[in-house]
């Protein structure tokens, strides 16, 4: 267990990082091994609101590891295999036909671009999930599959429509059956949030604070979106991280762990946020390995260290040797300033962990 004072080195750097002006907030859930999560909250969200232990956020693509939770289960249950060829579940879409596999798309290998054409499914007032579907079904690859990772919303999309037709449910459904409920995240996903949430600063792009505001308005949380659209608190983010470190023991089958956090890639360069000759991915967590910089897990991470980051200002990543996972929330969108309060929060608690 974590000691009593651990996180008071935590809390001062997040306070710090406040009044530099980094975020106007900050909620931080962090736990040792299956102990209960220990949380830092420190601030206000974009609209003055006083963040709490419980206040709900747009995770953006932390939302990734749950969808790569629902994929992981149903191998687990003998319905799909990584190796699978798209083909076998999505015979119609386009990617299908340029011969990628379930496991091209869980470590964004598959040559699919980051987002569908916009012309076939605009952001407008009536968009839905069923649409965006479609939409990622008719997309094309942009290049070969097993050729580069290239981070892809896309290709989360197809396997949250996989998850669709294996389960006979609605996306949001099945999310809550297979991993959301058995995990105990609080969380919501194709629904209006039923209470407020963290209103996130600095969205970029012409509907930023307008009824399209993909964080703010009740039409962007409820948009539903596999790649990312769950709203939770910390603790559910962590919790998500968490289930990829063995919590609950009985979740996933350690096979399948460790198959999912170790490099699924083959070596080939990525195109990530920051360009490298090798950017190792796993089935579904972005995968420390490599020297810094590093945005989905701290610097003072062992390089097993592995997790995944929003675009609407959030991190949840977890250290296997040292034993601890944690999620850091902050309601301001993606910029260099989260890399450095992933770097600097990670550091006050490896090195509180292992004083």
């Amino acid at each position: 267990m974590l000691p009593n004072d651990a996180l008071t080195p935590v809390r001062h750097v997040v306070e710090r990082l406040v009044a530099e002006g980094q975020a106007p907030g900050f909620v931080v859930a962090v736990a040792r091994g299956d102990d209960p999560p220990a949380h830092v909250v420190v601030g206000a969200d974009a609209a003055g609101a006083p963040l709490a232990v419980d206040t709900p956020f747009p995770v953006a693509s932390i939302t990734k590891l749950a969808t790569d939770l629902a994929v992981l289960r149903l191998a687990d249950a003998g319905a799909l295999a990584p190796e699978d060829p798209l083909a076998r579940h999505l015979p119609e879409a386009a990617a299908a036909r340029d011969g990628a596999t379930l496991r091209h798309l869980l470590c964004h290998t598959a040559g699919l671009p980051t987002e569908y054409p916009q012309d076939l499914a605009p952001l407008t007032p009536d968009l839905d999930w069923p649409a965006m579907a479609r939409a990622c079904l008719a997309t094309p690859s942009a290049r070969a599959a097993g050729e580069k990772v290239e981070y892809s919303n896309v290709g989360y999309n197809l396997l949250g429509i996989v998850v669709e037709r294996l389960t006979g449910q609605a996306f949001p459904d099945a999310l809550a059956a297979l991993v959301l409920d058995p995990l105990g995240v609080a969380g919501t996903i194709g629904v209006a949030p039923p209470r407020p949430t963290a209103r996130i600063a600095g969205v970029p792009g012409p509907h930023a604070g307008t009824d399209l505001d993909m964080y703010n308005s009740r039409f962007g949380l409820a948009l539903g979106r596999p790649n990312g659209g769950l709203v939770t608190t910390a603790a559910g983010a962590l919790a998500l991280v968490r289930a990829f470190l063995g919590y609950p023991a009985d979740f996933l089958r350690p096979e399948t762990r460790a198959a999912a956090t170790r490099d699924q890639t083959g070596g080939v360069p990525g195109l990530g946020l920051v360009p490298r000759d090798r950017y190792p991915w796993g089935l579904g967590p972005s995968l420390r390995q490599e020297a810094p910089p590093h945005f989905h897990a701290p610097p003072a991470a062992s390089p097993r260290a592995f997790g995944m980051g929003g675009a609407s200002g959030g991190v949840a990543w977890a250290d296997p040797d040292a034993d601890l996972a944690a999620a850091v929330l902050a309601p301001r969108f993606i910029g260099p300033w989260l890399s450095e309060a992933i770097a600097v929060t990670g550091a006050a608690m490896l090195a509180g962990d292992r004083a």
